[in-house]
């Protein structure tokens, strides 16, 4: 039985993806590309059996999940691809109405725990798609993630930028875990074996990744606007595992998520093998 995956066309996730591809057999997979807002409401919906996605879309609807193990997209410390770009200092937002990249929910939800918890702000937001120094224009900050964020850090601007991975690792010490490799609860009754294998290939595919990142820097699209140099540094500051500490940061910031009513409860991380057959 074919299991349709979601893939987000991020920098971030090219590595795993594409020695995936290179070293398995992936003839039973489906890719399915988008941005994690389009991804999280495909896997709500059942047009996925599973995605790399924001994990607040987990904790929003962890009935309908489970999780594979050993496997993020986290920072611990700066990410350098979720930041938020502002014209006047971050303790000047008090009162002020912030621009929200439309791709994402995880970032949009911790740019609202940091402002709330680490600096005590009341602040309120907005979605934009406009580029960025149109979006300055009209808000003064404005939150970008991804590769839009990567190539918004080669402009130069009268801005500031702040790294929403490097504030969170400030304010709480733990990693932040910015997508789950998120599984709908109904694929596993129907394709636990095919999970099964999937989830055992991507941990060797991250293991795989871990050691070509030069080899597949050379080979990938983003290189048309990052360096190789470039694209190896930006994967060896991302995290793709899923230990511990990194779980004590995914329940930190639920807990927060929870207190200020941004998810509907504090949800219990359960893993595909937990789940009965």
């Amino acid at each position: 039985m074919t299991l349709n995956i979601g893939h987000i066309r991020y920098a971030n996730c090219t590595p795993i993806f594409t020695a995936l591809a290179a070293h398995f057999d992936c003839s039973g997979y489906r890719f399915v590309p988008g941005v994690p807002a389009h991804l999280n409401a495909l896997l709500r919906s059942g047009g996925i059996d599973l995605s790399p996605s924001s994990s607040i879309e987990y904790a929003s609807a962890h009935e309908q999940y489970c999780l594979f193990p050993e496997l993020s997209i986290s920072a611990i410390g700066p990410v350098k691809s979720v930041l938020l770009f502002s014209r006047v200092p971050i303790e000047r937002l008090d009162g002020a109405t912030v621009g929200l990249s439309a791709e994402s929910d995880t970032s949009v939800n911790l740019l609202k725990v940091l402002l709330a918890r680490k600096y005590g702000l009341t602040t309120s937001y907005e979605r934009t798609q406009s580029p960025l120094t149109m979006a300055l224009q009209q808000y003064p900050a404005v939150l970008l993630i991804g590769d839009a964020a990567l190539k918004g850090a080669q402009l130069v601007g009268d801005w500031r930028v702040y790294d929403l991975g490097e504030l969170w690792h400030e304010f709480t010490g733990l990693p932040f875990v910015f997508a789950l490799w998120i599984v709908r609860r109904d694929t596993v009754r129907e394709k636990r074996a095919e999970l099964v294998a999937l989830g055992r290939d991507l941990v060797a595919a991250k293991k795989l990744a871990y050691a070509s990142y030069a080899e597949i820097a050379a080979g990938c699209s983003e290189n048309a606007w990052l360096s190789a140099a470039e694209l190896v540094d930006y994967w060896q500051t991302i995290s793709y595992e899923l230990t511990p500490a990194h779980l004590e940061g995914a329940r930190s910031f639920f807990r927060h998520a929870f207190e200020l009513g941004l998810i509907p409860s504090q949800p219990e991380l359960v893993f595909l093998e937990e789940l009965a057959g």
